[in-house]
């Protein structure tokens, strides 16, 4: 058959190269995980938002639907620290169909290991690391089955390297890293990839929060506290841009990218070339 005989509608639409994927994005509803649903959403994936802000991710969800593409995105309300209610049954419902896993969510906690409180170090292994093994668990039978997957963990350059006083958000992310690795092992006789992304200090309300806490009790402006303290060890001076992020993300999750494996891709600005 030429393709002057192939009827349009079944020549896929190069604008939309994730048209007929659905993404389930953790961490949906600000920074880097809005970002890479906007990403996602307008390359034509059908998006679930999951977040814990259920109010901030249904609007998102809203934004998403009127938008150019308005691919089919729904919200899911979810404390992905309550492990122990992230039940197979539920997770089988959100995940069976899903093509394309993000995790994104994520938490920091600040303090010296000696007077770091054992519950909240667990409370970050629960959402960073045993968290997104309950969701690739789920997700991967429905990927199997299709012969296509895409795990996209969204780690850090505290993936590959580590930093003083945030032992458990380096252990969760460390934790990660090998956790992608040996789903990519397991899973690329079916279609199915796993990687992780490791960005530096990337530009959210959160990151923007520290840097003004840390100038006022440093007494030092914002600028001197991103160039002295953040950016130290980083050859270009300034945050990553979420949607530099999310553009990555994208690039991962299209089918171009099936040989791209058990791999870390570093956007740190230089960080870890030292």
């Amino acid at each position: 058959m030429t393709l002057q005989q192939v009827p349009w509608a079944v020549i896929p639409d190069a604008r939309l190269p994730l048209a007929g994927r659905r993404a389930l994005v953790t961490g949906a509803a600000g920074g880097i995980g809005a970002a890479v649903a906007r990403e996602l959403a307008s390359r034509g994936a059908e998006l679930v938002l999951a977040d814990l802000d259920g109010a901030r991710a249904e609007a998102l969800a809203d934004e998403l639907r009127s938008g150019p593409s308005g691919p089919a995105t729904r919200a899911w309300a979810v404390d992905l620290g309550d492990t122990a209610r992230l039940t197979d049954e539920r997770l089988a419902g959100m995940l069976g169909d899903v093509d394309i896993l993000v995790n994104n969510a994520g938490v920091q906690h600040i303090s010296p290991i000696e007077d770091f409180d054992p519950a909240e170090f667990r409370r970050i292994l629960s959402i960073m690391l045993e968290a997104p093994f309950l969701l690739v668990r789920a997700a991967l039978p429905g990927m199997y089955s299709r012969g296509f997957g895409r795990i996209i963990n969204i780690s850090s350059v505290h993936g590959v390297r580590a930093s003083a006083f945030k032992s458990a958000y380096v252990t969760a992310k460390h934790g990660l890293e090998g956790f992608s690795k040996a789903t990519a092992l397991e899973a690329a006789p079916h279609g199915v990839t796993s990687v992780c992304v490791n960005p530096g200090y990337v530009r959210t309300p959160l990151v923007e929060r520290q840097l003004e806490q840390q100038a006022e009790a440093h007494g030092v402006s914002v600028e001197e506290v991103l160039e002295r303290i953040l950016l130290a060890d980083a050859a270009i001076k300034r945050l990553v841009e979420p949607h530099e992020v999310a553009s990555l993300v994208a690039w991962l999750a299209s089918d171009d990218a099936a040989m791209a494996t058990g791999s870390s891709y570093l956007l740190d600005g230089g960080w870890s070339a030292h």
